[in-house]
């Protein structure tokens, strides 16, 4: 692992999959993004939930029945996840779903991370707006009428 202190950020995500259906589709593009350094991924886990509420990992040769080919993703541990963040995982899925656990060092952010660093800044706060409260903030602005003054009236 880098020097933490050359670190980008570093996020995770939890993506779930109804039906414990994975096409496999999106697992090209994050090949992608880690073959052209954009991201860097640590870890990558799966998770199934039972009818009964047990969260269970899953092996890579269990996940996507078989159809995916998941081979390129073996060894992505860096050991930051453990059960009991699996277990969480899982608690965030309806039972019958299974998930992908992403840990994933944001590279093109490092440099202006680095840089900020240096300068003595430290993060306070981030977060992440999802696609559909961005989706429900467009649709309540479309009906409203734009200002009547300052720079965008003109």
């Amino acid at each position: 692992m880098n020097d933490v202190e050359d670190m980008g950020p570093v996020d995770y995500v939890v993506m779930e999959f109804p039906g414990n259906r994975m096409t496999g589709e999106a697992f090209p593009m994050l090949v992608d993004l880690a073959e052209r350094g954009i991201i860097r991924i640590m870890d990558l886990a799966f998770v199934r939930k039972d009818g009964d509420g047990s969260v269970t990992a899953l092996e890579l040769r269990d996940v996507g029945g078989g159809e995916v080919d998941l081979t390129v993703f073996e060894g992505a541990s860096s050991g930051l996840l453990d059960q009991s963040d699996l277990d969480e995982a899982g608690a965030a899925l309806e039972p019958g779903n299974a998930a992908a656990v992403l840990i994933y060092e944001n590279l093109w952010a490092a440099p202006l991370a680095r840089a900020l660093r240096r300068s003595g800044a430290q993060l306070v706060a981030n977060g992440r707006i999802p696609v559909q409260a961005l989706l429900a903030c467009l649709d309540s602005v479309e009906g409203t009428t734009p200002p009547s003054s300052g720079p965008a009236a003109a």
